[in-house]
């Protein structure tokens, strides 16, 4: 047993749905009497490419004592799986770099005759809808501003994780909960959503969605918040903001109104 990065279901939330269980390519997750179970520590590679895909935000990650995880016991489910099942997980190690587990997997499959060969890459990590590769058409040529915008921006540090719930510029402010590829697909961010905000900033699928839950509620509990925007982007690895906003405001014990606002991969708030 060590102690390591592993996948937490949260029962409450999950409805059983089993989206989640086609994006596991070790095999780790199966739908038993109504909710995705982590069928053994040693299948879960703790990397998370279910998380993006579970609609209710069930699905975490979490440091803990667990057995080590086996490449070789892995490969046993994968192999019974067939060959696209053998490809998903062989690109799933490619694509988080986990040379040592591919290195091996491939070595099993060739010991046993069985093509180990992976197409070029396609998609990003986890290869869920919100990482696919597109190419955008830019709204503009030049995009040339007409003149300096100004920054609306009212306070520093950003990121949730070096927020202090006690700093004064959160004390009778509005919050928003702002998804960190907003930034770079909105042109119109601090006339739009920062403008007399304060601004907690993060990435809901690829950091602690549990640390952030604490900090936001610790936050909405120390001080007077008189609204909470989230602000995501249009794919669904977003969606995770959304409820750990709700979450933390259902901690706090307050009545504070959530706003919503989603942004295209145009940049435009629909």
């Amino acid at each position: 047993m060590a102690m390591r990065n592993i996948i937490k279901i949260d029962e409450d939330k999950c409805t059983g749905c089993g989206e989640c269980v086609p994006d596991c390519p070790e095999g780790a997750l199966q739908i038993i009497d109504g909710k995705a179970r982590l069928i053994s520590d040693i299948f879960c590679d703790g990397l998370g490419a279910c998380i993006g895909t579970c609609p209710e935000g069930a699905i975490s990650t979490e440091e803990r004592e667990a057995g080590e995880y086996s490449e070789a016991l892995t490969m046993e489910n994968i192999i019974r799986g067939g060959s696209n099942v053998i490809k998903a997980h062989l690109k799933h190690l490619r694509d988080h770099g986990q040379e040592k587990y591919l290195a091996e997997a491939v070595s099993i499959l060739e010991a046993r005759g069985i093509d180990a060969s992976l197409p070029e890459p396609e998609r990003l990590a986890c290869g869920c809808p919100g990482t696919m590769e597109q190419t955008l058409e830019p709204a503009c040529d030049s995009c040339t501003p007409a003149g300096e915008v100004p920054s609306a921006l009212r306070q520093w540090p950003i990121q949730i994780h070096l927020l202090n719930p006690d700093a004064a510029f959160f004390d009778n402010s509005h919050l928003l909960l702002l998804a960190d590829c907003v930034a770079a697909a909105n042109p119109n961010l601090h006339s739009q959503l920062i403008h007399g905000k304060t601004v907690a900033m993060g990435c809901p699928k690829l950091d602690d969605a549990d640390a952030y839950v604490e900090k936001l509620t610790a936050i909405l509990k120390r001080n007077r918040i008189k609204s909470v925007t989230v602000a995501t982007m249009e794919v669904p690895c977003c969606g995770g903001m959304v409820r750990i906003a709700e979450e933390a405001i259902k901690r706090s014990g307050k009545s504070v109104p959530l706003v919503k606002e989603t942004v295209s991969l145009q940049g435009r708030i629909q």
